[in-house]
């Protein structure tokens, strides 16, 4: 699945850069979801594509985790389509996970009870990969939130992802080890050169690095770069100025100007040479 990319993100060296034939994913065409009588997503239309972060961002109960299921495939849409590249290899890191405490458990073990049965060398490689290879033989009962996340993190290396999905990958960390994680996270998208969809509700850890936002509460409210989104009526509808300052703060840990229309999210950047300047229409309810 090849298509031309009309999404550009600001010129920063450190940001994934998209090219004019970025390959495309993974595509929501009009989806829809309701469970037992209560509508969770409607029409949601969403590309993502190799190379670049995608970070979902809504309030509780706005449907973000469904979404991230709908793209593993653990959810079907009630309506709508969703399209896959061929042979799409996913990683996915739950929200959480729960473990028997009476049950003894290695990290090492833990991974490797994947389907695909990693080897040791690949078991060590994806927790060197994180930063905890020093926990191969530590109790998985025992470790902090962040070491529990970074290992899980390395659970979902270990399927080679060309799509990487997130589910509130800094749940329980402290605010030094979500802006570790999230810096480790950036690495592994230039590294890999994979897809990532993050899912989050905390506005002041979007990452700098994040060629879109998109808010979410039942359907998408508005997307773009994280500086045009946070000037969005409908973003600052949906989380008020005080959560648009602390999202403006930390995504301008770099060096280049925006435009910020009210309508709609500019995605162009300045440059040089010229180049095409797309926009999206925001979608408000």
């Amino acid at each position: 699945m090849k298509k031309l990319c009309t999404l550009f993100a600001p010129a920063n060296p450190k940001q994934p850069q998209l090219t004019m034939n970025s390959e495309s994913l993974i595509q929501f065409n009009n989806v829809s979801y309701k469970s037992k009588g209560r509508q969770i997503l409607e029409e949601i239309n969403l590309e993502l594509f190799r190379g670049e972060i995608v970070t979902v961002l809504g309030p509780n109960g706005a449907g973000k985790s469904t979404i991230a299921k709908m793209a593993i495939g653990l959810t079907k849409p009630s309506s709508g389509s969703i399209s896959r590249e061929k042979a799409l290899k996913i990683g996915y890191m739950p929200q959480k996970i729960s473990f028997d405490s009476t049950l003894p458990m290695t990290a090492r073990y833990f991974l490797s009870l994947l389907p695909t049965h990693p080897t040791e060398e690949q078991i060590e490689d994806s927790l060197t990969e994180v930063g905890v290879n020093y926990l191969t033989n530590h109790s998985i009962h025992q470790l902090s939130g962040g070491e529990l996340q970074r290992v899980l993190l390395a659970r979902a290396l270990l399927h080679e992802p060309d799509l990487l999905i997130l589910d509130e990958p800094a749940q329980g960390v402290d605010i030094i080890g979500q802006q570790e994680l999230y810096s480790l996270i950036a690495k592994i998208n230039q590294q890999r050169e994979c897809g990532i969809l993050l899912i989050s509700h905390d506005l002041h850890i979007v990452l700098a690095s994040t060629t879109r936002v998109i808010c979410v509460n039942r359907h998408i409210c508005c997307s773009g770069h994280p500086d045009a989104v946070s000037q969005d009526p409908a973003y600052l509808k949906l989380f008020g100025k005080e959560g648009s300052s602390h999202l403006a703060v930390y995504a301008h840990n770099h060096d280049h100007t925006h435009h910020l229309p009210g309508d709609n999210c500019d995605l162009s950047h300045n440059s040089s040479s010229p180049s095409p300047k797309p926009t999206q229409t925001v979608e408000r309810k």
